[in-house]
């Protein structure tokens, strides 16, 4: 009678039965053995008590089925040795943690990939509409602010935030998303829309107002909030890009810039500011994402548990460093004290934004805003920066410096 049935040694696993018996009429005992993982082939060795001898039986292919797990069960067990069946019952449970390990190492390869080459594609396409400005910039913004306000629409409604109150109609909803994307144009067409902006926010509350059903001020104040961060604050952007036309004529790029681009008349205070800015906005989050990697211990705030002091502190030295650096690339602004204070602005507005996206996460469930981009989540995973960083920019181009490149 052979005393251990051994199926093919890396692919042994305990199977959930009755010891084994020789006879059917024996009592079984309390031992058990396991399988794992099945296998339509398997490889049977027969090792009788006191002998070193393994006899193979050869290959064929064997569908496990119920009669095969009892003919398996009924192997005698008295004399198994103990030591040996616990080391291939083990061996049988670190295969799958090994292929879990390896499945979840080539998920996350293939998510950086992703993200480095649509990060890539997506810099060299902003700095395209950047450099090129007018309506080739304003249009990339207006339809930025159309996908970034239908996902900001859909945060509202999921069901982490529906659960302390009532979303807005979505006919309202999609009405808000394409009032955000009008924006940008009208921003470029009047150079200001704040009574367009009031007209809007006028209509659409009304409409909430007049809804059948109770209306609920949860709705008024996210709608509002949504026309305010979604399609004013971005306007910004195009003021600061398209409205400031004065020339920034220390640029010693704009110098040899070819004529059938514009010549140096192309390079602006608002095209300097702009990538100044962007530019900034970038170093911060690469540095503070760096430095909390490395040297990262202290949690910054409850709603974005993986920033760290330590990293914000590398991000706005690095932004610093960045603003300055360029500053002096562009000769604007003329004064390194100007240069410092706009890096500062412009980290301060990158955070403020990206803990506000992170905040409307929080609340909704979610960890992406959404999956339109590969690897990076949605349009305001990767825009919550510039959300905030527009209007100090503009403003401190505009209030601050009312003598360009002073």
């Amino acid at each position: 009678m052979a005393s251990f049935v051994e199926i093919d040694r890396y692919n042994l696993i305990p199977l959930s039965v009755t010891s084994l018996s020789g006879c059917p009429c024996r009592p079984l005992t309390t031992k058990t053995l396991t399988l794992t993982r099945r296998t339509p082939k398997l490889k049977l060795n027969l090792v009788f008590h006191g002998s070193q001898s393994v006899f193979p039986i050869l290959p064929t292919r064997i569908y496990i089925n119920r009669r095969f797990i009892t003919a398996v069960a009924r192997a005698e067990p008295e004399s198994i040795d103990e030591s040996n069946a616990k080391e291939e019952v083990d061996r049988g449970h670190m295969l799958p943690m090994v292929k879990d390990s390896l499945a979840e190492q080539q998920h996350k390869s293939s998510q950086l990939r992703k993200r480095i080459v649509f990060g890539v594609g997506i810099g060299i396409s902003v700095g395209g509409a950047v450099l090129a400005g007018g309506w080739v910039f304003t249009v990339v913004m207006a339809a930025a602010v159309f996908l970034g306000a239908r996902e900001y629409f859909e945060l509202v409604r999921s069901r982490g935030i529906t659960a302390g109150m009532t979303p807005p109609p979505r006919y309202v909803s999609r009405v808000c998303s394409v009032i955000c994307a009008f924006m940008p144009i009208l921003t470029l067409y009047f150079g200001n829309i704040d009574v367009s902006v009031t007209s809007a926010a006028f209509v659409v509350a009304m409409a909430l107002l007049l809804q059948r059903g109770n209306p609920r001020f949860a709705q008024l104040s996210s709608t509002m909030f949504g026309l305010f961060y979604c399609g004013y604050l971005p306007c910004f952007w195009v003021k600061l890009r398209c409205g400031l036309a004065a020339p920034a004529l220390n640029t010693r790029i704009g110098a040899g810039w070819p004529f059938l681009l514009g010549g140096q008349a192309h390079w602006t205070v608002g095209l300097v500011a702009t990538l100044i800015s962007v530019s900034s906005i970038i170093a911060a989050d690469t540095y503070a994402f760096l430095g909390g990697k490395a040297i990262g211990r202290t949690p910054l705030t409850n709603i974005s548990p993986k920033k760290t002091w330590e990293g914000t502190i590398v991000g706005l030295g690095g932004c610093i460093a960045t603003s300055v650096v360029l500053s002096k690339i562009f000769s604007w602004p003329a004064s390194w004290l100007s240069a410092i204070a706009f890096g500062f602005l412009n980290f301060f507005g990158s955070v403020f934004g990206d803990l506000t996206e992170s905040m409307i996460k929080r609340d909704a469930g979610v960890k992406d805003s959404g999956s339109l981009i590969p690897g990076h989540g949605g349009i305001l995973d990767r825009v919550d920066s510039y959300i905030f960083t527009g209007a100090l920019a503009y403003s401190f181009v505009k209030i601050l410096l009312p003598l360009y490149g002073v």
